[in-house]
């Protein structure tokens, strides 16, 4: 699918996050696939250069969402090549996964809160190509172990997504919470869902984030450390996946 100069703009700038915006300036525009993306602007005079370049690679790539967030990421880390602490070379991570790292894009996770332990790991799986997703994979292809180390407790002092105002409908919370227990998913997990050393918190992550991990488990096109999550997953129905997304996005 290719993009026209238009949406390919949009697009970007509906990404760039992180690079500025005056609280209060705000672009909407709703994609090919029917889904708005919103963004809170920052500094847009800043950001017109990476944009501008940004949105020539993702045009001549012509492939879309993917290909312009890939764009963005690569143009984001070498503006930021030249920072000095991990808080400034985050801005390249925030363009996707929201200020502070509360992601505000579609299927794409919240990064605050999350255990350093997994953070490092999936930050290493995602340099190696172990787990592929293009933007992550361009992303974390020039960062040494140290930088993913540093990366990784960044993220970990990044604040927790906080819990939804919406506390869900009673009764689907209770039959997601046995759905749960019955899978031991609150045992790996924690309680609360915080997880723990290489098991990561889930605990109010975004819920399309959760619905599509959980069924790339199921199918086998992600995979774990081992064969726990594929093993757990196999006997889930595609209305059990979005019952626990559901909850664990709402957890209290």
């Amino acid at each position: 699918m290719s993009v026209s100069l238009f949406d390919s703009t949009v697009t970007v700038v509906s990404l760039a996050i992180a690079i500025g915006v005056p609280a209060g300036l705000y672009a909407g525009y709703t994609n090919g696939w029917g889904s708005e993306i919103v963004m809170r602007a920052t500094d847009v005079f800043l950001a017109v250069p990476q944009l501008i370049l940004a949105l020539a690679i993702a045009q001549l790539m012509g492939r879309g969402l993917e290909s312009a967030m890939t764009a963005l990421a690569l143009t984001l880390v070498a503006s930021t090549a030249n920072a000095e602490t991990v808080a400034e070379r985050a801005v390249a991570c925030f363009a996707c996964h929201g200020e502070h790292g509360q992601s505000q894009t579609e299927n794409t996770p919240s990064l605050g809160g999350q255990q350093a332990p997994y953070a490092l790991i999936q930050l290493f799986m995602f340099r190696e190509k172990l787990r592929t997703y293009e933007p992550m994979n361009e992303t974390a292809k020039p960062l040494s172990d140290a930088d993913l180390r540093e990366f990784s407790d960044f993220i970990a002092t990044l604040p927790k997504p906080p819990q939804p105002e919406d506390a869900g409908d009673p009764a689907r919370m209770q039959r997601a919470q046995a759905l749960a227990t019955q899978n031991h998913c609150n045992a790996c997990h924690k309680p609360d869902f915080s997880g723990g050393d290489n098991v990561p918190r889930i605990a109010n992550q975004r819920e399309d984030y959760l619905a599509k991990t959980l069924s790339e488990y199921k199918d086998n096109s992600r995979h774990g450390y081992d064969g726990t999550m594929a093993e757990v997953m196999a006997p889930v129905t595609k209305e059990q996946i979005a019952d626990l997304a559901y909850y664990i996005a709402r957890v209290r």
